[in-house]
């Protein structure tokens, strides 16, 4: 592979800078574009893993069809959950490269419904309802669609609105499998309904999946002068002055001094930093010798949301070509949820491996549960940077999850018996037709569970009274100052979707804030 030149051409090094974002992921790199538009600023955006320009990423991280890079751990932080209690230990994806797991997901532009901000308003954070974000996801597109109530159309990401048409056959059987159920198809997810099916939004043009990377640090905004984006720049911790951040240190021992300090690593990237830096629980850091520059709950609220592949052999004849991977979703609720509520994604992809199938062909339905009650944490277990923290998703500690779960997984095979779908299937092989009981269903869930690769809330927003928050409503950490947070982290409670496309916004939002302040 071509090396890359993984510092902005023709910048230099500041001894100080404005700003220093740890993290070029989906909030970092969107940090870095909008807060490098004010030529007083000197941004420094460091990035874990490679700094490829626009028209340089590998076909492995450009090309839709391909997910999670294929664990490739050049792109991937190799990160898995504890064992639960099945013995059963789940892979964690996520990326890094510059566009971090906005240049490996399933490129779904899907926003938050405005539910979830209702409940961000009832937690206290008012700054945070349906009215205030929804003109930032406008900001953030460039959408096909012509709906200007609903849509954007000049932001730095393409959002591309499926249509039945672009569906695979299977897909499309799907659809109209859930439609005869009675499900209204939904023709944007992103508009005024979502309770139904429909093709998915995405962040794809020409097959290629447009990362954050890619489309906020275009050629054009890379070109400018107050802008650095440095690769290959793993941080170990912010540095402090009593209890101001004043830069950062990286894991080669490489120190940059910086006014504020952003930390946009992810939910686990950005918990593993903070606890590194001295603020998180005492409990974790005093056994490890970090002295406690703020005893936070960093870690200790995360969701995310629990995943089962409900697979199908397939008529290799019927199927039909395999693309797009994901495509098709149905939306809908449990019997446990309330009526504002959309607490399961029902999604009929390709992302199947046809040896496992003894017609060489098949599909899978996922089915995942985005309202989920059990909380995880994330914590380290060394001060080394190189050693990947300690994850327990928890999922479906919470009894109610588990029947909510178990409830998407029976509606997923009940539309696999449905026609059209029902003539392009041959048996199904997780969990398999002869099991019918509720326990043995949710013991094939325990053994098979993954995640939909949606963490949040390692570092939640929240009232400074709240015993719960780490940081305020504008991502500024408790306790300290000049540092802040700006990812999936921050959010308090769970995203009904996919979050990239509502942590690029959240991203927008407190880009704007920073300007703000600093006029």
């Amino acid at each position: 592979m071509e090396k890359v030149n993984n510092t902005t051409e023709g910048q230099d090094l500041h001894s100080e800078y404005s700003h220093i974002i740890i993290g070029g992921g989906s909030a970092g790199a969107v940090l870095a574009s909008r807060l490098s538009e004010n030529p007083a600023f000197h941004i420094l955006l460091l990035e874990a893993g490679e700094a490829f320009t626009e028209d340089k990423y590998p076909e492995l991280l450009s090309n839709s069809q391909i997910i999670a890079a294929n664990g490739d751990s050049r792109y991937d932080w190799g990160y898995q959950s504890v064992p639960n209690d099945a013995g059963h230990v789940i892979p964690i994806p996520r990326g890094k490269v510059l566009g971090g797991s906005s240049a490996v997901n399933a490129a779904v532009a899907l926003r938050a419904i405005p539910n979830d901000f209702k409940r961000f308003v009832d937690m206290g954070l008012k700054e945070w309802s349906w009215e205030h974000v929804l003109p930032y996801y406008k900001k953030l597109e460039k959408s096909n669609s012509g709906e200007e109530a609903w849509h954007g159309h000049t932001g730095y990401l393409p959002v591309n609105q499926l249509h039945q048409i672009d569906l695979s056959p299977m897909q499309a059987a799907f659809m109209e499998a859930a439609k005869s159920k009675k499900y209204e198809e939904i023709v944007d997810f992103n508009g005024e309904k979502q309770y139904g099916v429909g093709a998915y939004p995405v962040n794809i043009v020409n097959g290629s999946r447009m990362n954050t990377g890619m489309t906020y640090l275009n050629q054009s905004v890379r070109k400018r002068h107050n802008l650095t984006i440095m690769g290959n720049a793993l941080a170990d911790r912010v540095l402090f002055e009593d209890k101001k951040a004043i830069g950062v240190v990286l894991s080669d021992g490489r120190l940059f001094k910086g006014r504020e300090i952003i930390l946009s690593s992810g939910t686990y990237g950005t918990a593993a930093i903070l606890q590194r830096s001295g603020l998180g629980p005492r409990e974790v850091l005093q056994p490890m010798g970090i002295p406690v520059i703020a005893d936070l709950p960093v870690g200790k609220n995360i969701q995310d949301h629990p995943f089962y592949f409900n697979t199908y052999a397939s008529d290799p004849e019927k199927i039909g070509r395999l693309s797009p991977v994901t495509g098709v979703n149905l939306w809908t609720r449990s019997s446990f949820a309330g009526p504002d509520e959309l607490d399961l994604h029902i999604t009929a992809g390709h992302l199947f491996d046809s040896g496992l199938s003894p017609t060489n062909s098949g599909y899978v339905i996922g089915v995942a549960l985005t309202n989920p009650n059990s909380r995880g944490y994330v914590k380290i277990i060394s001060r080394d940077p190189e050693t990947p923290p300690m994850i327990d998703l928890n999922f479906l500690s919470s009894q109610e999850d588990g029947q909510r779960l178990l409830e998407g997984v029976k509606l997923s095979r009940e539309l696999a018996r449905t026609p059209p779908l029902k003539d392009m299937t041959v048996m199904e092989l997780t969990p398999g037709w002869d099991i019918t009981d509720d326990n043995l269903m949710l013991a094939s869930i325990n053994q098979n569970l993954q995640t939909y690769n949606h963490p949040v809330g390692s570092a939640p927003m929240g009232p400074k009274e709240s015993t719960n928050a780490v940081v305020d409503v504008w991502g500024k950490v408790f306790g300290v100052e000049r540092l802040r947070v700006v990812d999936a982290s921050i959010f308090p409670s769970f995203i009904s979707s996919g979050p990239n496309v509502t942590v690029i916004m959240a991203a927008e939002k407190i880009a704007d804030a920073v300007k703000r302040e600093n006029i």
